[in-house]
C-alpha cells in the first residue's frame, strides 16, 4: 500500500497539531528544494484514464498523459507564474500568451521570407533513455521532430485541415528544422509547437509498437512505468534528463521527484477522501460543492480557484428539425433560468458568460453587457417568449428529444435534470441518456450522436475555439454547424498577422455564433485545486501547453519532513 493511503482525518488533526497553529502561508514556504519522494496527484482530468498512447490517434488528452515524457518544441515559460512573482496563472487549457513561451526542445527558432519558412534550432546533447527492446540510448536529432510531424499529418484520424498550411518540413543538418508555410498561419507555433498532439518520439518507439505504453520513451522529465487502466498512471525519474532550474539564484536538475502518479478515480466522493485523508497530495479538479467542507477537516489544504477552461452547454444537431430553425433553438435558451443556476445551483461560484470565448483571453473577450441586444436576450429567462417562438416555429404545444450526456462528469449528471426541467414548463421534455465516456465521445466523432448531446468543450485558445466548435467538418462540432462563408472568415483570421485585426476578427465571428444559437448556452463554473503544504514550488498551475502539465510537476518537490510531522 503506497505511503499516506489509509490514513484517517485523526492522523490529520495530528499533524495540524504538530504544524502549532502555524498558517498555511507559513507551512507553504519553500526552503532548499529537495529530491526524492512520490507525488500522488489527482489531475484536472481525475476522472478520465488515458484513451491512448498514440499521438497519432489524434485523442485530446494525449498530452496529459505522455507529456511526461514525450516534450515538444516549446513549452510555458514557467519563470513567469504568478508564484514566481510574474503574471500568468497557467491555467488555461491550451493558451500561452506570445511573451510566456520557452523553447523546450528547441533553442531558438528564426523566420525568413522566400519562401516563407521558419528555422528551429534544437538543444544540442539531450538524450532518449535507454529501453529494453526498443532503443538503446541515443540524441535527441532533427530527423526526430521531422518523423514525428509526418506520421502525424498521415494519420487517418488526422484533423481535417490541421496541417494545411504547411508546404513540408524538413531537416536539414542534425539540430535544424524548417518549417516551410505555404501562408502565414496565425497558430504556427500551437499546431506543432505545443499543441495538443505535439509530442516528439523516436521512430524507434513507433516501430516498437507506440499503442503500447510498455514501448513508451522519450526525452522528458519522467518514464512511464506503470499503467493500470482506469487506475493510474506511473512515471518514473527520468536519470538522464537534461533541463535545469535556477531557483533563487542556484540552478538544480530537473527533476526533483522519483515519482509522479496520476490516480484515476472515477467517484466523486471517492477522490475527496482520498483528498482529504493524505491519499493524494493534490487533487486539481474541485466542485464548490465540497471546498467548504474541506476547508473545514482539513484546513491546512492550500488553495486556488480558476474559471473553467471548458464551456458547458447543449449542443442541438442544426441539420435536423427542428433544430435547424433558430427560432426553436433561441427558444430553448431563453426557457432556462441561467442567472438562477449561477445564484441557486452553483450558489455564485459561475459565471453567467464564459464562453466560446474565455474572460482570461484580454483582447479577444467581450462581456455579455457589451453584446447586441438579441444576444443578451439569450441569457434572460423568458419562457413566455420562448413558447411563442415556438409556437411561430409551428412546434406542437409538447415535443420531446434525446439528450446524451456522460456519466463521467458530477457536475453535468446533476445540471441536466435542472435544465431539462426549465424546459418541461414549456412543453419541451428531454429523455436523458447517461454514457461512459469512450461511448460518448465515440458517439460525437462517429457523428452517431442523438439531436442533443450536453457537453464540455475546452476554450483551447482565442483562435481555435472558434475553428474546432463552428466551422465545416470540425471533430469538436457537435452541432454540425457548416456554413462556407464562416469558414473563409476563419481562413482570413488565420493569415492576418496583426493581432489586433485578429481580435475584431474574432469578436465578429463570435457574436454571431452566439446570436444563432447552435447552443443552449449555460453558464461556466468556477473550480478549485487544493495541495497539501508539503508540496512545494507549486502555486496552482495545471498545464505548460495544451492540457500537458508534466514540465509542472518536474519542478515540484515534497517536504518530506513536513509530511511526516503530519502523520503521514
Amino acid at each position: 500500500m503506497k505511503r499516506g493511503w489509509g490514513r484517517s482525518l485523526g492522523a490529520i488533526a495530528l499533524g495540524i497539531g504538530l504544524l502549532g497553529g502555524q498558517s498555511a502561508a507559513q507551512a507553504q514556504s519553500s526552503g532548499k528544494p529537495q529530491y526524492g519522494g512520490t507525488l500522488e496527484v489527482g489531475t484536472v482530468y481525475v476522472t478520465l484514464s488515458a484513451l491512448s498512447w498514440d499521438p497519432a490517434d489524434w485523442n485530446w488528452k494525449s498530452n496529459h498523459d505522455s507529456g511526461q515524457f514525450y516534450e515538444q518544441l516549446f513549452a510555458a515559460d514557467l519563470s513567469k507564474s504568478k508564484k514566481h512573482g510574474g503574471k500568468h496563472a497557467f491555467y488555461a487549457d491550451a493558451w500561452l500568451p506570445s511573451d510566456a513561451i520557452r523553447g523546450e526542445l528547441a533553442e531558438s527558432w528564426q523566420w525568413k521570407d522566400k519562401p516563407l519558412r521558419i528555422e528551429i534550432k534544437l538543444r544540442k546533447g539531450i538524450m532518449f533513455p535507454e529501453k529494453a527492446g526498443v532503443m538503446k540510448s541515443r540524441e535527441l536529432v532533427a530527423d526526430d521532430v521531422v518523423y514525428a510531424y509526418n506520421r502525424l499529418d498521415r494519420s487517418p484520424k488526422k484533423i481535417v485541415g490541421y496541417f494545411d498550411h504547411v508546404e513540408k518540413v524538413e531537416a536539414t543538418d542534425s539540430h535544424t528544422v524548417v518549417i516551410t508555410f505555404k501562408d502565414f498561419f496565425a497558430e504556427w507555433d500551437y499546431r506543432f509547437g505545443w499543441g495538443y498532439f505535439s509530442g516528439i518520439y523516436p521512430r524507434e518507439v513507433a516501430e516498437a509498437g507506440i499503442a503500447n505504453w510498455k514501448n513508451a520513451n522519450g526525452t522528458g522529465p519522467f518514464m512511464l512505468s506503470d499503467f493500470v487502466a482506469g487506475n493510474s498512471n506511473t512515471y518514473t525519474k527520468n536519470p538522464i534528463y537534461w533541463d535545469k532550474v535556477k531557483l533563487d539564484g542556484t540552478e538544480y536538475k530537473l527533476p526533483f521527484l522519483d515519482k509522479v502518479v496520476y490516480r484515476t478515480i472515477k467517484d466523486e466522493a471517492t477522490y475527496i477522501t482520498a483528498l482529504r485523508t493524505g491519499k493524494l497530495d493534490m487533487l486539481e479538479n474541485i466542485r464548490w460543492q465540497n471546498v467548504e467542507s474541506l476547508k473545514k477537516s482539513a484546513p491546512q489544504l492550500q488553495w486556488s480557484r480558476w474559471l473553467n477552461m471548458s464551456g458547458t452547454f447543449l449542443s442541438f444537431l442544426v441539420d435536423q428539425k427542428p433544430f435547424d430553425d433558430v427560432r426553436v433553438r433561441r427558444a430553448l435558451n431563453m426557457a432556462v433560468n441561467k442567472q438562477e443556476i449561477v445564484k441557486a445551483y452553483y450558489n455564485g461560484h459561475a459565471e453567467l458568460f464564459a464562453y466560446p470565448m474565455h474572460p482570461d483571453y484580454i483582447g479577444y473577450y467581450e462581456p455579455l453587457d457589451s453584446m447586441p441586444e438579441s444576444i443578451k436576450e439569450l441569457f434572460t429567462y423568458d419562457p413566455k417568449k420562448a413558447r411563442k417562438l415556438l409556437d411561430e416555429a409551428g412546434m406542437p404545444k409538447s415535443f420531446s428529444f434525446k439528450v446524451q450526456v456522460c456519466s463521467c462528469n458530477p457536475d453535468h449528471m446533476e445540471l441536466l435534470p435542472l435544465v431539462a426541467a426549465y424546459l418541461e414548463q414549456i412543453g419541451v421534455k428531454i429523455e436523458i441518456q447517461p454514457m461512459e465516456y469512450a461511448a460518448f465521445l465515440s458517439a460525437m466523432t462517429s457523428r452517431t450522436m442523438t439531436a442533443g448531446y450536453f457537453m464540455n468543450n475546452g476554450h483551447t485558445n482565442p483562435t481555435t475555439t472558434i475553428r474546432k466548435s463552428f466551422t465545416t467538418g470540425q471533430q469538436w462540432n457537435p452541432s454540425g454547424w457548416s456554413d462556407p462563408a464562416f469558414d473563409k472568415k476563419m481562413d482570413e483570421v488565420y493569415r492576418t498577422r496583426d493581432e489586433e485585426k485578429r481580435q475584431e476578427m474574432l469578436k465578429e465571428m463570435t457574436r454571431e455564433m452566439l446570436d444563432k444559437a447552435p447552443y443552449l448556452w449555460l453558464p461556466t463554473p468556477y473550480v478549485y485545486t487544493a495541495w497539501w503544504p508539503w508540496v512545494k514550488n507549486y502555486g496552482g498551475e495545471l498545464r505548460a501547453g495544451a492540457v500537458r502539465p508534466g514540465p509542472i510537476y518536474a519542478r515540484i518537490w515534497l517536504d518530506q519532513e513536513l509530511k511526516k510531522k503530519m502523520g503521514y
